[in-house]
């Protein structure tokens, strides 16, 4: 079982901006060969961080309001949220490794 949850348009703000945990969440599109080599580090991150950090992914083809609002333009982007906080972006493949440390980069 997955420790990912889905984000959606209709959902982001009760998921996200209204989260009172920090928030990881993974750009994607299933025609991505890429998003396909970072889903694994993203389950890797959400097992890690159960209960304290939020991990989502979104569909960027079948939610498309919520990738422009945050002009993500490349996917695989991961983006977190840490509330009270401007959002911090990774574009592209990175090892959970470098995922963890953009989180904790503050």
């Amino acid at each position: 079982m997955s420790n990912v949850r889905e984000a959606t348009d209709a959902n982001w703000e009760q998921l996200v901006l209204h989260s009172d945990k920090p928030v990881s969440v993974d750009f994607w599109a299933a025609w991505c060969g890429p998003c396909r080599l970072v889903a694994p580090e993203i389950e890797k991150l959400a097992e890690k961080y159960a209960g304290s950090v939020e991990v989502l992914k979104l569909d960027v083809d079948a939610n498309p309001h919520t990738a422009m609002h945050y002009s993500v333009m490349s996917i695989p982007t991961v983006v977190y949220f840490a509330p009270g906080e401007a959002p911090r972006a990774a574009v592209g493949f990175r090892p959970a490794e470098q995922l963890e440390d953009q989180q904790e980069q503050a």
